[in-house]
This record gives C-alpha cells, structure tokens and sequence, in this order.
C-alpha cells in the first residue's frame, strides 16, 4: 500500500477529512517503505505476540487462581496487571489481519479495538505505579501500612484506574471510523472530523500520553524505590529485598519497553505543533515509531515470565503444576531447588 494506515495506534501524519461534502482529502505523506515493512513483517510478529502473551499470562492467572488466592494488596493488583495485559494482547490479531491486507472488521470492532489498545497499556502504567506504591508502604511504613493495606482500598484503587483509563481512551472510540481508500482498501483511523479537530485532539493525546501516563508514574516510581533502598540499606532487611525483587524487575523492564515509544511519542507531537510550520515527511520518525512501539508490545510477553522464573514463590508454584503435569522434570526442578537451598541456607536467611 502507498498510504499510511498506522494511524489505528494514533500514528497518523494527517488524514480524511469529510465534515462536508466541499472538503477534500487531506495529503498524506507517502510512506510506502514503512508500508511495505509492516505488511512483510508485523502479522507475524504481532501474532506470535499475542500467542506467547496469551500464554504466559493464562499461566500467571492459574497460580494465582490454584495457589495465590486474592489475599492481598499485591495479588489484587498483579491479577489486575495481568488482565490489562491480555485486555491490550486482545487486539493484536486485529492489527495483524490490518497490516497484512485491510480492515475487515466494520466500523463497531474498528472503534472498540483501537480503544482497547489505549485501555491496556494506561491500565498497565496505573498498576504498575500502584504496586510499588504497595512495595513502598509495605517497606517505608510498615506499622502505619497495616491500617491501610487492605483488600478493600485494592479493590477501590483497581476500579478507579480502570475508569481513568477507559475515560481516557473514549477519545479513540469516538474518532476512529472505517473509511474506503481507492488505492489502500478500507482503513480504520481517526476519520470524519476537520483536520483542525483530528489535530487538536493528537496533540492533546499525545501529551497527555508523556505526561500523565509516563513522566509522573517515572517520578512516582523513582521516589518509591529511592526510598525503599535507602530503608533497605540503613536496617538491613534481607528479607525485604526478595519482596521487592520481582516488582523492581517488572518496573525497571516496563520503562525500559516503553521509554523509546513515549519519546517519539513526544517528538511527533512537537512535530506537529500549532507554533510549526507545515512540517515535511519525516521517514525517519515513522520507522522509530514502528520500532519503539513493537519493543513496547513485547513487554505483554516479558511480564508472565517475571511472575514465574524471578518471582521465588511463583516459581515454586510453577515447579509444582511441573510436577503434576510431568512429573520427571517436575522433580528434577525441585531437586536442583532443593539442593542449592540447602547450600546457601544461613542463619540470616528467611524466605518469603
């Protein structure tokens, strides 16, 4: 295709235009490199994505289901965190069938699935913040967070970052639509509003993605764990450290995923700022944009996988369905396991 329909992300440079019938189409930068990238490329990725994050999540929700049970703060979040992740997971086969021909869903599915990509990852920064605000009361204020800790504020803080995040991504429900394109087939992007709208409405997503969604989550987290470190160090709780290891991991990798997107995030929207002139198309910004966002989609997969190999208890709770379900290597795990406990075992040590 010759035009660019990775606007289903809120990519778009700019688009159709059709408040009245005098208005015309709105020039599009030809970006048939980027095009041609995504068409060879992201069905496959996205479908192996999805796959290996259906999994891995399925797997988190089972232990938590067979062995964790919602006994605490940290499990009502977690099991949160992983229901984001597969609520942003859910829309990938979509944007695979997209990239590799065109949108064939209607116009229902193209403003529902545009939204839940923007539900998932803002539910995911909100929880992802929560916990360590967890890890920080559990550590930092440890006698005063016994009043507080409790599953009933879990339950209220979980509802109210859904509802944030929902509200947040009504933007996308209401301006993405299908439209027909005679050389690109029918698109599902941001459509049916004056170009000043679709702009005003970009630029505002934009920030509001850097700035709300990302910076103070950053600061939030960086203080959090400035303060937890520094109790850690100054009273010697070893124990604590295994309690904070799994979330610090998560946390550490999340950013790691996601900075790169919410900068270019940030560079497209001064990009095209009121105060600029009619910028000129900028390939470059387009292919950092599919690279950043694809290191971002992988976090969906690296999630369950911290839960279960860094995590000691999930990755107990692992060994033991290995054991159920094949017993020879479920054995050999907790042999090894058993051995290097005993190994390492001091009078200091305590487990979690």
């Amino acid at each position: 295709m010759d035009y660019d329909y990775s606007s289903m992300l809120g990519n778009s440079t700019w688009m159709y235009d059709n408040s009245s019938f005098d208005d015309d189409y709105v020039t599009l930068c030809p970006k048939r490199n980027v095009n041609h990238l995504g068409a060879v490329y992201l069905p496959t990725f996205y479908h192996c994505i999805f796959l290996l994050s259906l999994l891995g999540n399925v797997l988190v929700l089972y232990i938590i289901y067979k062995y964790e049970k919602l006994n605490s703060m940290t499990n009502i979040f977690l099991l949160n965190l992983v229901i984001s992740d597969l609520v942003f997971a859910s829309s990938l086969p979509f944007w695979a069938t997209y990239h590799a021909s065109e949108w064939i869903f209607g116009s229902a599915l193209c403003k529902m699935v545009s939204s839940v990509y923007y539900i998932g990852f803002y539910s995911s920064i909100l929880f992802l913040t929560l916990m360590t605000l967890d890890r920080y009361l559990a550590v930092v204020h440890a006698i005063t967070a016994l009043k507080r800790r409790r599953n009933t504020y879990a339950c209220i803080s979980s509802a109210a970052v859904w509802f944030i995040s929902i509200l947040a991504s009504l933007k996308k429900m209401i301006l993405f639509d299908v439209r027909t394109d005679g050389d690109a087939g029918t698109l599902c992007e941001e459509t049916g509003f004056s170009k000043e709208v679709l702009t005003r409405w970009q630029l505002i997503g934009d920030y509001m993605q850097f700035v709300v969604f990302f910076l103070l989550p950053l600061a939030v987290v960086l203080y959090c764990y400035i303060r937890i470190t520094v109790r850690i160090i100054h009273s010697r709780m070893r124990e604590k450290c295994r309690a904070v290891k799994l979330i610090f991991v998560i946390i550490v990798a999340f950013f790691i995923c996601w900075t790169p997107y919410n900068v270019v995030i940030l560079l497209r929207a001064l990009q095209d700022s009121p105060s600029k002139d009619a910028h000129p198309c900028t390939e470059g910004l387009d292919h950092a944009l599919y690279v950043s966002r694809n290191i971002a989609f992988l976090y969906c997969c690296i999630n369950p996988v911290f839960y279960t190999f860094v995590g000691k208890k999930f990755r107990s709770h692992f060994q033991k369905i290995l054991a159920k379900r094949i017993p020879c290597l479920g054995n050999q795990l907790a042999g090894s396991q058993s051995s290097r406990t005993v190994s390492q075992k001091s009078p200091h040590t305590m487990h979690e």
